[in-house]
Order: C-alpha cells, then structure tokens, then sequence
C-alpha cells in the first residue's frame, strides 16, 4: 500500500502537449498560427468525432461546468479495440483530471481487468466488458461508480487508428525497459524507434511484463505522450491532412470544437506538473476467472485523490 501510494506521488515533468492526452486538441494548438485551412480542416474533424448520443454530462456536478474561468475539469480516455462483427472492449481507459488553478494534471489508469459492479447490467465482472456489454455510457458511468468522480468529457479512440496515426508521424521513439519477444516482434531493452504495427504490438503487451497491467498501461500512456509529442511538432502540418483523416474517423467525443478552444486558452497552466496515477491492487483468481481486486481502502484513496484534484467536497 506504502509503494502504491509513493507512485501515485512520483511526480513526472512534461509540457502543455501533454495535458489532455487528445491528439486532436494538440494539433488544434499546434497549427494554431498556420492559418485557415488548417483551423477550419481542424475544425471539420471536431464535428465529425463531436456525439452527446453516450454522454451530455455528469449528474455528479451540481451545476454547468465553467471553462471560462479554469474550473478543473475531468476527461476519461477509452482506447478501444474493436473488431469486425464484434462491440469490442475498452483496451484502455485512463482518467485525466486537469487543474489549472493549482498547475496540475493527473493521469489514472484503471488496470482493464479491475473487478467492479458493472452500472446498468447488474453484473460484478472486468471493468473492460463494461464497454461490450453497453458501449460507451456503461463504460463511463462504471468508471464514475468505481472512482466516484465525475466524468464531464470523453475521448474514444479506435485502437487501430495509433498505427496508422504513427505511420503518417514517421513512426515514435520510446524507452523499453527489458527485452521480450511477442508474437510478432522482438523489443530490445533501451531506446526504440517503432513504426505504428510495431508500436501498438508493444504497447499492448502483458503478459510478459513482470507488473502485468501496470506495466502495460505505462507502456501505453508513454504511447500516447509520444504521439502527442510527435504531432505538436511543427514538421507535422505537411502531414496534417493524412492525421486529420484519421481522426475524423477513428475518435469521438462529446466535447465541442468551441469547449476544446476554450481549454486551450484557459488551462495551459497545468502544463507545470503532470502526475501518473496508479491503483493499487493484486491479481486474484475468482470462480476460474482471473481479476484485478483493488482494496476497499485502496479505491477510497485514489477517489479522495481525484475529488480534492477537482476541487469537490470529499
């Protein structure tokens, strides 16, 4: 619990490209000063991922969120992997919370084989079914039961599209702290440069990984980073057409264009601190089914955390 707890704490130093972990916001900043196309070829992709069909809002607020004066707000990411003939699972999900007030962000993985109650199919199962069992609002309004926070945005990316994403960037590089072998490629310890196949295949690694889904999920929020990174450079508006394409198509949320220009003006002063969260738990085998069981005082915890972060009533 100790150890849990100094991890939450280990505070990493990054920049404003990193703060919603939404390639799209970070491109809207980057080509901010390249002009008209780009702002309105930005703006056409927004409104094409832009749905309020899953998620209009939280009714744990008490009242509309305010953007304009830097409220600190709360964006779940749900990487999905979704296969033909098939709903498909949340093979990521990672709650951003972002205070700009205090100069903060937190990034929360929640580990996809957690044990929890399943809101709205009665069921206690993996968190990640949440998403085949009822899509995008049973996976969000499980996340809120689980955390007990709210979750005023979301961002749903097709897994899949990382590949392609990476290979119109000219492919990311990352620190891998051991060698292992998968089923489709061999990954060197120290520094890679990976094409999009490469990188996902990587990523999503476990099984080998000694801390199993922790170490997964640190694999693939230094994914997404990169990717941010990678798309906030200014060599990239050559590229921009093909990333746009992509976007349009393989995220969505119910974010505005307006509310993401909004963000990027009031909340760039969270870029000071970045801090990756983990939960606590361990590996258990229930009924033959293998789970990831977070403490009662674990999951307590982490929720206290994340309400004094937004700045809710504990």
């Amino acid at each position: 619990m100790e150890q849990s707890r100094a991890n939450r704490h280990k505070k990493k130093r990054s920049n404003w490209r990193k703060i919603i972990s939404s390639i799209l916001v970070i491109l809207l900043l980057s080509a901010g000063g390249y002009g008209f196309y780009i702002y309105h070829s930005i703006k056409g992709a927004a409104n094409e991922m832009h749905s309020t069909k899953y998620w209009s809002g939280s009714k744990l607020r008490t009242g509309p969120l305010d953007l304009e004066s830097g409220q600190p707000i709360s964006i779940l990411i749900m990487g999905v992997d979704e296969r033909a003939n098939d709903v498909g699972r949340s093979d990521t999900l990672v709650m951003v919370t972002v205070n700009p007030k205090d100069e903060s962000i937190k990034m929360t993985s929640i580990p996809r084989d957690t044990r929890t109650e399943i809101v709205g199919h009665g069921t206690i199962d993996k968190i990640n079914h949440s998403y085949a069992f009822g899509g995008p609002k049973m996976t969000i309004q499980t996340v809120e039961h689980f955390l007990n926070v709210p979750v005023d945005f979301y961002v749903k990316v097709n897994m899949k599209a990382f590949k392609k994403i990476i290979d119109a960037l000219g492919g990311i590089t990352v620190q891998n702290k051991f060698t292992f072998t998968t089923h489709k490629y061999t990954f060197k310890q120290g520094e890679l440069t990976l094409n999009g196949d490469q990188a996902l295949d990587w990523a999503r690694m476990r099984k080998k990984d000694p801390r199993g889904d922790l170490g997964r999920n640190e694999r693939q929020r230094q994914v997404i980073q990169k990717v941010i990174n990678e798309g906030a450079k200014p060599s990239t508006l050559t590229k921009l057409d093909d990333i746009i394409n992509v976007l349009g198509k393989n995220i969505e949320t119910n974010m505005t264009f307006d509310e993401m220009k909004t963000i990027q003006a009031n909340y760039m002063g969270a870029r000071k601190h970045i801090q990756s969260v983990e939960i606590g738990g361990s590996p258990q085998t229930i009924n033959g089914i293998s789970y990831y069981v977070v403490p009662e005082q674990e999951r307590l915890a982490v929720s206290n955390e994340l309400k004094k972060h937004l700045g809710l009533n504990q």
